[in-house]
């Protein structure tokens, strides 16, 4: 019967199991076996092998193989008399090991004597197929190179609790292949991005996370001080600001993969920390954007899902273009039967508190029309969808709409009840902008959200951007969907959380 990784039973004080490891460390030390050597020379993965010999029958060994070596974390182990199985984990998967006592030199025999689940070592030998089937490495060397002190989570049950999966999420990776196998994924999602965006002629830019002035988003800034400069900086909440100076400076098509900031409230699909890519292309248009966003999807999803229609929190979801466009407002009519924009502020402040909106005073018309929109239609939006045509007033780096100047060109991408975008046609005429920051600056005493000026920007835009569609994507929102993750911590190697001592 296997060991499991608690050797006798789950009420095993953990206590008395560290003991236990570090008296067999001192134990190796005292025989003169380092148990932290430099380094171990494998010449191969656990899944090279079982790949390279798929082929051997029940039974057969290939002699040719002697001198495989493999190196992994120990998992479990089988001893049956003078014969012993253990498993060994690497990165690329697990393998089955065989040893026999009177196989083993002298120094190694000791060292397969001291050795634990959770262990590391490096083995050598040929590989064979047992009689019972299994592809299996014969070992005729063994080396501890890293002797555990910790005990690993029980095999059969694994990390249960979410905060010691999250906290200690090297356990979670050492345990789960599913966990390995979605931060592969979230890095494969990320190459296909890049990919997309360098085939079309777009340049990858970096813009600074520490900022004089934050910018480009309504939210919160994380805020720190520069001693030599002895001047207050902001951690990036977007990098909007300065690729449309790259844009003012000639720069046709540009991307920034970056880290954004904000310092607002966790939830399964926020995190104050998280990664963004935003891409501006001049003479473009929201329109265009949105032919564009879709077709990024559509390729990143074919080449991390196979296909463009899945299954994500079992409900099926499709990415195939063109997706719907739905204009706010006559979403919002949909379910109220009427336009909010016939409504006096105070019947909308009524309209709202009427239909759940957590307001407690009237906002300016175009915030209320919004927060009527995500209580009432965004839980409905659940196939890849184009929310446009936002209100003047939430969208202030936005070109006004070219029909209705109550509104705005821009999009919201929607997809599981989640946005994982936005996008304007790029707000390009300096005296509009500069009227509508100033704006944002007069609101800022009662909304620190709100915009502030940056003349910086402005003295960019004075010099002359040419007409830009620009577009933000969340690249753990995307994540989530194409992992089939419920939380945004789960694609998250190590999400923000409260520090413990």
């Amino acid at each position: 019967m296997a060991e499991t990784l608690n050797p006798e039973t789950e009420q095993i004080d953990e206590n008395i199991l560290r003991a236990e490891k570090r008296r067999k460390l001192e134990a190796m030390r005292a025989e003169g076996i380092n148990p932290y050597p430099y380094r171990f020379d494998k010449n191969s993965s656990t899944t090279e092998i079982l790949q390279k010999f798929e082929s051997l029958q029940a039974g057969e060994k290939n002699l040719d193989s002697k001198g495989t070596r493999v190196a992994g974390r120990l998992m479990a182990r089988r001893i049956m008399g003078k014969a012993s199985f253990l498993n060994i984990r690497d990165e690329s998967g697990d393998l089955q090991l065989y040893m026999r006592v009177g196989e083993l030199p002298s120094e190694d025999l000791k060292v397969f004597e001291l050795l634990e689940i959770g262990d590391i070592i490096g083995v050598e030998g040929f590989v064979f197929r047992t009689q019972k089937g299994e592809l299996s490495l014969h070992c005729e060397r063994l080396t501890c190179l890293s002797k555990s002190l910790e005990p690993l989570p029980e095999k059969f049950h694994g990390i249960a609790d979410v905060e010691i999966k999250y906290r200690h999420r090297h356990l979670d990776l050492i345990m789960s292949h599913e966990s390995r196998e979605v931060f592969k994924t979230r890095s494969k999602i990320i190459k296909e991005i890049r990919s997309y965006l360098d085939d079309a002629g777009f340049l990858e830019v970096e813009t600074p996370i520490l900022q004089p002035i934050y910018g480009g988003a309504a939210a919160k800034p994380f805020t720190t001080h520069h001693n030599t400069l002895d001047m207050q900086l902001y951690l990036k909440i977007s990098p909007e600001l300065y690729l449309k100076r790259l844009i003012v400076g000639g720069f046709e098509k540009v991307y920034d993969l970056n880290r954004n900031f904000r310092n607002e409230g966790i939830d399964r699909s926020h995190n104050p920390e998280f990664t963004m890519i935003e891409w501006y292309e001049a003479y473009t248009d929201y329109f265009d954007q949105m032919v564009r966003f879709e077709n990024l999807v559509a390729q990143v999803s074919k080449a991390v899902r196979g296909t463009t229609k899945f299954e994500y929190q079992g409900r099926e979801i499709d990415f195939t273009p063109p997706w719907p466009r739905l204009k706010v407002i006559e979403e919002i009519k949909k379910k109220c039967g009427l336009d909010p924009y016939t409504l006096s502020d105070g019947e909308l402040f009524k309209l709202c508190r009427s239909k759940g909106v957590a307001i407690e005073a009237p906002l300016s018309t175009g915030e209320m029309v919004m927060k009527l929109f995500e209580v009432l239609c965004e839980p409905d939006i659940w196939h890849p969808s184009f929310i446009m045509d936002f209100p003047l007033e939430v969208s202030p780096l936005t070109k006004i709409h070219r029909e209705d100047k109550r509104l705005v060109e821009r999009f919201e991408p929607y997809a599981a009840g989640m946005e994982i975008g936005n996008s304007y046609s790029e707000l390009n005429d300096p005296v509009d902008q500069r009227e509508r920051l100033k704006q944002q600056e007069s609101q800022r005493a009662k909304d620190e959200e709100a915009h502030p000026m940056d003349e910086d920007f402005l003295h960019a835009i004075d010099v002359g951007m040419p007409p830009t569609g620009g577009v933000g994507l969340g690249v753990e929102r995307l994540v989530m969907i194409l992992t089939d993750r419920p939380s945004i911590r789960d694609i998250i190697l190590f999400p923000t959380m409260k520090f413990k001592r």
